[in-house]
């Protein structure tokens, strides 16, 4: 792996907000706070885990990113280009280096296209290659992917869902990008093809000197595969440092909830551990609390959370938390 300290990314006070229309005459009455005021780097080579509930905005921040979403405000920098920036011919030319392997491999595969023509789909719609060089190519990318290259003439129904995954892959490798959004490519695959999916993106990673930005629910395959990990909750980063750090010394609230939260087989731990119950919902994002957004189910909560909104600020050597009582 890579491990310069090439900043390849920078997000920069991300928010995405979707307005919220009522009325005959669509009169915007409110928004969904998706994504309020993210910030962090991730570094050339390295794999920057994101975390957090569903719904808390994980999946927005990705495509924010990538311009599949434009931001409601905010800057997002790859190799120093303002990507927000951009007009859509020259955003269109930078989609080369920058890539997203979705989370449904059932539904982000066209049930009508073969194999061939959705992993070389890429390859045509930039011009880089034809004829012979598209059947090469996809034979190529099929085999870095371990798939069989005579599936090529086949449909996704005739996979399972490790494989479409793979196929997903492969097409997220045509145009041979260096950064690439993984959005929960394993949340929808069994447990048992899980690893298999998590092994081979590392793989590739070493060997094509991948960066990822590394989207999941499952905690222990987050620390598994991520160098550092960001912790998100309605909206915004509430913790970020590296991973070992993380698990071992949890400074905010939240991240402690969820932590206590993963399971131990281990029956003698069991019994002696002490698991952290959050109350309470998640408040809606149309009107997220006032302050700190976690002051409303933080078991350490007072009466100035309510007021003050906790900044990201770094309380140990690169471990960067938001909450007024660290």
């Amino acid at each position: 792996m890579n491990t310069a300290d090439e900043t390849l990314l920078h997000v920069e006070d991300l928010v995405m907000h979707f307005p919220i229309y009522r009325g005959v005459i669509q009169r915007q009455v409110g928004a969904v706070h998706a994504v309020d005021g993210v910030s962090f780097d991730i570094k050339q080579g390295e794999t920057l885990g994101l975390v957090g509930e569903s719904g808390c905005g994980k999946s927005t921040t990705g495509r924010t990113i990538l311009q599949l979403y434009k931001p409601t405000a905010g800057h997002v920098y790859y190799r120093d280009q303002d990507l927000t920036t951009l007009k859509p011919e020259a955003m269109r030319h930078m989609r080369r280096e920058m890539q997203m392997i979705f989370q449904d491999p059932y539904a982000s595969l066209n049930p009508r296209m073969t194999l061939r023509d959705i992993v070389s789909q890429p390859l045509t719609a930039f011009d880089v290659a034809s004829g012979k060089e598209i059947d090469d190519r996809v034979a190529e990318l099929l085999k870095l992917v371990k798939l069989n290259p005579d599936f090529a003439g086949r449909y996704p129904h005739e996979f399972s869902g490790g494989q479409r995954q793979r196929i997903g892959v492969a097409r997220a490798l045509a145009l041979n990008p260096k950064f690439i959004v993984c959005d929960e490519p394993i949340s929808a695959l069994d447990v048992s093809i899980q690893a298999q999916v998590v092994n081979l993106l590392e793989d590739l990673q070493e060997v094509l000197e991948l960066t990822y930005l590394f989207i999941a629910h499952d905690l222990s395959m987050v620390r598994h595969i991520s160098n550092r990990v960001a912790v998100m909750y309605l909206g915004v980063i509430v913790e970020i440092t590296d991973r070992n750090e993380l698990y071992n010394n949890p400074l905010h609230p939240y991240t402690q909830a969820l932590l206590s939260a993963i399971p131990v087989p281990d029956p003698v731990y069991s019994e002696t551990h002490q698991r952290t119950i959050m109350q309470g919902d998640v408040p809606s994002p149309v009107n997220p609390p006032s302050g700190c957004r976690f002051r409303t189910r933080c078991p350490i909560v007072i009466e100035e959370c309510a007021q003050q909104k906790p900044e990201l600020l770094q309380i140990r050597p690169n471990h960067f938390a938001a909450c007024i009582r660290l």
